[in-house]
């Protein structure tokens, strides 16, 4: 039996706080359409149809985000699964950003 995933919910304030701050690497993991129709600023897209959890950049830390919360913590699960100490993402994602009117790329 599998230990349930470790999870950690930030925030718009704490991811806006991190990408400013350049402590954070936000990794968008919606598929590529979505992110080529609008993403967070300084995100990078990750698709998790294509995700290889050994590619993700050693040495930073590495939050999830996806469209409303549900996919980035499947990334967490796949990072975790790949021994890879992954907890955080952005629980409100994408949508949450775009409704608060937040600037989008």
């Amino acid at each position: 039996m599998s230990e349930a995933p470790q999870v950690i919910d930030l925030d718009r304030e704490a991811i806006k706080q991190g990408l400013r701050e350049g402590s954070l690497l936000l990794v968008d993991v919606r598929e590529p359409h979505e992110f080529a129709a609008g993403h967070i600023p300084g995100s990078v897209s990750h698709p998790l149809s294509m995700f290889d959890p050994t590619t993700l950049p050693e040495g930073k830390r590495i939050v999830f985000s996806c469209a409303a919360g549900v996919r980035s913590v499947r990334a967490i699960e796949f990072a975790q699964a790949a021994r890879r100490d992954i907890r955080e993402h952005y629980k409100g994602g994408f949508k949450d950003w775009a409704a608060a009117g937040e600037s989008v790329e």
